[in-house]
């Protein structure tokens, strides 16, 4: 008798505002459907930075044909760049703060309901992107979406009410950048970078972003009167942002910032810095198998 195939839940304990028996409860769910569905599961608890990827990678060099990645975008990331370009298809079992790449794809946001879906789910061919050497899968960008996301990940507590707040204090102190977008210069508040339409909680950056189209959405908001922020907020909730005068989206392949200063950037939310003030971006068309 052939042996069962064998399906690796990689979960980030430390991952959205469940508590840690909700997430026990939620490790024998997989193990039990799992089982029903005729795999061997195997659970590992991550222990930092980085080590879903490398258990990802020992998963592609086991053969293992299915990864599901328990947590929120930042673990999503770091188990889908190890997935890049092979056969292993990405599960993904959102519990985060955002969980912006899930909400794209139609993912359940019910964790057991998304089991249930990696599990029996066909794989489906996505595009990637890289900003220089970090990989993301939903979206990368300057100005104030990256300030957010470095003072988000100073606060002590994660979830939706402490985004809201830290992103409602970085409006009232934050001011717009200059950079040089392939050799022109400009003054922007923001700009982001779409694989997936959405930064997460349905904050629609690029409505019209295809994940599969080879193509990233380059996605600039200028300075804006302070009034006009309730509306502008308005319009990423309510998925019309592009309709705003203040927005300019533009269908790309590659582009290159480059700043007088380090850049603060974000790749998937997880804050990074680019210390020679250079950034490149590139899109890796279909090189990703998600289980839908």
């Amino acid at each position: 008798m052939a042996a069962l195939p064998a399906v690796l839940a990689i979960i980030n304990p430390l991952s959205g505002t469940a508590s840690p028996g909700a997430k026990a409860r939620l490790s024998d769910y997989i193990i039990r459907q799992a089982e029903a569905t005729s795999y061997v599961p195997e659970l590992i608890v991550t222990e930092g930075p980085g080590h879903a990827t490398e258990l990802a990678t020992d998963a592609v060099r086991r053969g293992i044909t299915r990864v599901l990645a328990v947590g929120g975008d930042g673990t999503i990331n770091e188990t889908a760049r190890a997935l890049r370009q092979s056969n292993t298809a990405l599960g993904i079992v959102p519990i985060g703060s955002g969980n912006g790449l899930a909400r794209h794809l139609g993912v359940p946001l019910d964790p057991q309901r998304a089991v249930r879906a990696a599990l029996s789910g066909r794989p489906v061919v996505i595009d990637s992107a890289t900003i220089n050497d970090h990989p993301f899968f939903c979206t990368a960008g300057f100005g104030f979406e990256a300030y957010v996301a470095h003072a988000f990940a100073r606060q002590p507590v994660r979830g939706l009410p402490t985004y809201i707040r830290t992103s409602f204090d970085a409006f009232l102190r934050y001011r717009p950048e200059r950079y040089v977008v392939d050799g022109a210069e400009k003054e922007l508040f923001s700009m982001t970078f779409a694989n997936a339409g959405q930064f997460g909680n349905n904050a629609w950056m690029a409505p019209t972003a295809n994940i599969a189209d080879g193509r990233l959405e380059q996605c600039e908001v200028r300075p804006f009167p302070m009034q006009a922020g309730g509306i502008l907020a308005w319009r990423l909730f309510n998925k019309s942002i592009n309709q705003s005068p203040y927005w300019r989206g533009t269908s790309i392949k590659h582009a290159t910032v480059q700043a007088d200063r380090p850049l603060l950037i974000h790749a998937d939310g997880e804050p990074l810095t680019l210390p020679d003030g250079r950034a490149d971006i590139r899109i890796l068309p279909g090189s990703l198998l998600v289980l839908l």
